[in-house]
């Protein structure tokens, strides 16, 4: 099995654009949840939410005016933004040059969960008032569950396997998986593995009406999203992307790329939707499985590891995920990792969470940290016997080259589960 090095980054997310922003933004515990007018208009309960704020100025250097008057996809236009940052990060140069020919060695897994429901809501009205001639020409592929990762490697001109996934709130976490395995076995030298999600009404408003959604917060934006808080109230809908390049290691070695982490291991399973797992909630034997596959998987001890980017929703699934993470590592008490959720700061972007909080851990690993984890200085007293208070870091916390090993963990609707570990740059 070839070793997997993570050499690039992109993020489009509600607290920060671009990677540079979004290191401070987590390092500080910046928020990027705000009052939202769409939705309090619209009657949602919940009128809280979690909108990328990006420049014009990046979207206009990075697209020409067509795209940007035609691309109905707010999930597809991060997408495209956070693979083509993480692409040249990793030190790769675009050419847009259509004579030459793919790059063989190189894909892409970018998922998604429902980016395209503003232009499938325009085309359903047009077609419902008899106007099927003004659907326009980027229709399909606005709408295309395989759009977002076609769109990439079109992009980049990428030549391997170009595969976009869907596993509900997993899906990010799954990506880096299934992008991974394929350097492992040695069927491509690099892969873009990513996932997004867009923004709006139509995409959040199930989730109100189930009453999953905080209402309770709309007056304190910043406070809405509590992970393992006593308060924790529901989460808050947010959208965005990223992406990860994943690189054989010694490909990326021997061009001198700088490599952020390593790839150790991970798995992907499904609950059945038994033993209490339903389409909503998980069947806790499977994810502890698979957390316990996903070590095996890595070859990491359970006490090997330092730190746990939780799932973590602020509902009541956090007490359950705690539990879950304590059977599987057979830790507890303060001998639990240090565990944080990047959710506290963007509410739950969907499709695109696993991807934005897997490059929040990678810059954790690559700068020895771990962000806070905001609105919880009151844990929910079920976590507190189950884990130390300590555990669940308030402020920043440095790590001084003691961070090794980390866990990201992604569990979505119909029950589906994805884990993996990451480790520190071994040389």
């Amino acid at each position: 099995m070839k070793r997997v090095a993570i050499t690039g980054l992109g993020v489009v997310a509600p607290n920060a654009v671009g990677v540079p922003d979004f290191k401070e933004a987590i390092r500080s515990g910046r928020s990027g949840l705000r009052f939202d007018p769409e939705l309090a208009e619209k009657g949602f309960n919940c009128q809280v939410s979690g909108r990328p704020q990006v420049p014009s100025d990046v979207l206009n250097h990075r697209f020409d005016e067509l795209t940007l008057r035609f691309m109905k996809s707010s999930g597809m236009l991060y997408g495209a933004l956070s693979a083509m940052e993480a692409w040249q990060d990793a030190g790769f140069k675009i050419n847009y040059r259509q004579d030459l020919p793919p790059l063989p060695q190189a894909g892409t897994v970018f998922g998604t969960g429902l980016a395209g429901v503003e232009p499938l809501r325009d085309a359903i009205y047009k077609l419902d008032q008899g106007e099927v001639r003004r659907l326009g020409s980027r229709v399909v592929e606005q709408t295309m569950a395989s759009g977002i990762s076609a769109w990439v490697a079109g992009l980049l001109g990428l030549g391997n396997h170009c595969y976009t996934n869907s596993s509900a709130c997993a899906t990010g976490t799954e990506a880096l998986y299934l992008a991974a395995e394929r350097i492992q076995y040695g069927k491509a030298s690099i892969m873009i593995a990513g996932s997004c999600d867009a923004e709006g009404p139509y995409m959040w408003g199930g989730f109100d009406s189930m009453k999953v959604l905080n209402r309770n917060s709309n007056h304190e934006p910043h406070r809405a999203s509590s992970p393992m808080s006593a308060n924790a109230a529901g989460f808050v809908p947010g959208a965005g992307a990223a992406a990860l390049i994943l690189e054989e290691y010694e490909h990326a070695k021997a061009r001198g790329a700088h490599i952020y982490a390593e790839y150790l291991g991970g798995a992907v399973n499904a609950g059945g939707q038994r033993q209490g797992g339903s389409m909503t909630a998980p069947n806790p034997n499977a994810v502890v499985l698979c957390i316990q596959q996903a070590l095996a998987d890595a070859q990491v001890q359970a006490d090997q590891v330092n730190l746990v980017s939780g799932h973590l929703t602020a509902t009541m699934g956090d007490v359950l995920e705690i539990q879950n993470w304590t059977r599987a590592l057979n830790r507890s008490g303060s001998h639990f990792p240090i565990i944080n959720s990047t959710k506290s700061m963007i509410g739950h972007c969907l499709g695109a969470a696993g991807s934005i909080e897997l490059v929040a851990l990678v810059l954790e690993i690559d700068g020895q940290f771990a962000h806070p984890s905001l609105n919880a200085e009151s844990v929910h007293p079920s976590i507190l016997n189950l884990i130390d208070k300590g555990c669940i870091p308030s402020k920043l916390m440095e790590f001084g080259g003691e961070l090794l090993v980390a866990g990201k963990a992604g569990f979505g609707f119909g029950d589906v589960n994805a884990v993996v570990f990451l480790g520190k740059n071994k040389g």
